[in-house]
């Protein structure tokens, strides 16, 4: 699973938090991750949060093969969708088809 710290997200509980999600695919999964993506990412409004974008590398070049912007209300809401256990029901698809993870905050530049 996806181990996301304070350091990687702030740590103040009452701000909202915008996220980027970098998502590399195990070799011939790519459209499995999308899939998996398709179903896990339909729970983060149960969380009061929102997938702003969502978009795919095209070609074969290297780098990752989604990239996901997410906001959250709060650090708790990431919290829970995390351990949602819908999504936790799914750990064994999110091991075969996700190589790499990389989360990240972000703030939008005017």
């Amino acid at each position: 699973m996806i181990n996301i710290s304070e350091a990687d997200v702030g740590s103040s509980p009452s701000v909202g938090l915008t996220l980027c999600v970098l998502l590399w695919a195990t070799p011939g999964n790519v459209h499995r991750l999308a899939a998996y993506e398709d179903t896990v990412l339909a729970l983060v409004p149960r969380h009061g949060g929102k997938v702003i974008n969502r978009i795919r590398r095209v070609g074969e070049e290297p780098g990752p093969n989604e990239v996901q912007i997410i906001q959250l209300p709060h650090r708790g809401a990431l919290d829970a969708y995390m351990t949602d256990p819908d999504r936790l029901a799914l750990a064994d698809v999110h091991g075969e088809v996700i190589a790499r993870t990389e989360v990240f905050e972000v703030n939008a530049v005017p």
